[in-house]
């Protein structure tokens, strides 16, 4: 089994599930907001604004230190806004069901190696019987 640190792992999952790209897009719509909204908006003074009303904007914090007031900085807000929901919806659920079909495969994969050694039975020898004795005793004290 693999070791990893919870930041790689996550990475990991996101790569394996192909989320990595809706992450990754989720970056670029904010920096590519945040230009736009520095460019039309007056009351947005610096790239790096921008940039905070999006990320403010895409999880929906809403702080109110800064309000856009064209219709344009309006669209691109709703924009934001609704990519970032279904971001935040998608992460979840993508690591979830990962984890989930993970742990499922790890329990198949137990139980197919548990009942090939019961199907040779007679060949085990006796350190290999014991340690399936063990392996059973831990199973039926979990339950």
């Amino acid at each position: 089994m693999l070791k990893f640190s919870s930041f790689k792992r996550f990475v990991y999952v996101l790569r394996r599930t192909n989320m990595i790209q809706m992450v990754i897009s989720y970056g670029v719509l904010l920096a590519a907001a945040g230009f736009v909204l520095f460019i039309i908006e007056p009351s947005i003074k610096s790239y790096g604004d921008g940039v905070w009303y999006s990320f403010v904007a895409a999880t929906t914090i809403g702080f109110g230190d800064i309000c856009v007031t064209t219709v344009l900085g309006r669209i691109v807000t709703v924009v934001i806004a609704i990519y970032g929901i279904m971001t935040a919806a998608m992460i979840p659920g993508v690591v979830v069901t990962y984890y989930t079909e993970y742990q499922k495969a790890r329990h198949d994969e137990t139980v197919s190696t548990f009942l090939e050694k019961l199907e040779h039975l007679p060949e085990l020898s006796k350190e290999e019987l014991e340690e399936l004795s063990e392996r059973v005793k831990k199973y039926n004290f979990k339950k």
